[in-house]
């Protein structure tokens, strides 16, 4: 049975040299521990109450008990955001993440002006989402931009793109790839570097061919890192936002109309704040179900070199 010492015993029995320690950790982390309860913990408590009250900023919130999640199981746009917001993970996680495994395996050779085109591959991942957003608004043009000029060179005629609702959301998928990949590439390549080489010649020796060592040996052993990206682009992608407003603002007929968009209407154009709590409540819970699932999944797909050596 697990037995919890009273912190006023364990201070009476400590020595004075052990207390005089004790009280200057707490001292030199006291900043960061008053930080942490005044602007984290007390906002997430505040949300958690907000969320079960009608506050519009001005007024007095009131307590209405469950009347917001009533609201919320009754709200089309609470839905149709769920459902853009699943889509886009859909789209972006499992997608990007192969193809910056695809990306980070070419880096790894060891060819010439290979550190040229990683740097390349990573800049896109430092531009801020609106000045991302603005390029590719110019760039999904369906007049003068890029893409439907190239396609015009080859008699093809491009689609509407961020004005087509059927386009909007590929085409905010497109920049979640470009923007996104820069940074799986660099981890990638980090645990390419990490596999040794000698389990690769031993397959050579054994007549494999290159599809036998990567499914044998490359992602049972990158399986921790394709874990780690998965995990973080999940949770990234369900909180997408600066490009989905930049470019489309919700999109035609409401296609691109990503979760935290639907928060930031009901927050700060609604100025429906208990409401917006709830959503953010809401989302936290998917994120953290999501993620338990995926950890579930990974117990018995990810391989870790210590447990294979032992």
């Amino acid at each position: 049975m697990l037995r919890v010492s009273n912190p006023v015993t364990v201070w009476k029995t400590m020595s004075p040299i052990r207390r005089q320690e004790a009280l200057t950790f707490y001292l030199w982390i006291s900043p960061w521990l008053v930080g942490f309860i005044i602007w984290q913990l007390w906002p997430l408590l505040e949300s958690l109450w907000l969320a079960f009250s009608n506050y519009r900023i001005l007024n007095v919130p009131q307590f209405v008990g469950l009347a917001n999640i009533e609201k919320l199981i009754n709200d089309a746009d609470f839905w149709q955001s769920l459902r853009v917001t699943l889509g886009y993970v859909i789209g972006v996680v499992p997608i990007g993440s192969a193809i910056a495994l695809t990306a980070a395996m070419a880096l790894a050779q060891k060819l010439q002006g290979v550190n040229f085109w990683r740097t390349i591959y990573f800049l896109p991942s430092i531009v801020s989402g609106v000045a991302a957003a603005v390029m590719w608004w110019y760039v999904f043009n369906p007049d003068t931009g890029l893409i439907n000029t190239a396609l015009a060179a080859l008699g093809i005629n491009g689609p509407g793109w961020l004005s087509d609702p059927y386009w909007a959301l590929p085409s905010v998928i497109i920049v979640g790839w470009w923007s996104g990949i820069g940074g799986q590439v660099v981890i990638y390549l980090a645990g390419l570097k990490g596999i040794p080489q000698s389990l690769y010649e031993s397959a050579e020796i054994d007549g494999a061919d290159g599809w036998a060592k990567f499914r044998n040996i490359t992602l049972p052993m990158l399986s921790p890192t394709i874990y780690f990206n998965m995990v973080v682009g999940i949770i990234g992608a369900f909180q997408v936002f600066d490009v989905a407003f930049s470019i489309t603002e919700g999109g035609p007929n409401k296609a691109t109309q990503v979760y935290i968009y639907n928060v930031y209407q009901e927050a700060f154009l609604n100025q429906n704040m208990g409401y917006a709590s709830l959503l953010s409540w809401v989302l936290f819970i998917m994120i953290l179900i999501l993620t338990l699932i995926v950890t579930a999944i990974s117990r018995s797909r990810v391989y870790y070199e210590s447990e294979v050596e032992g």
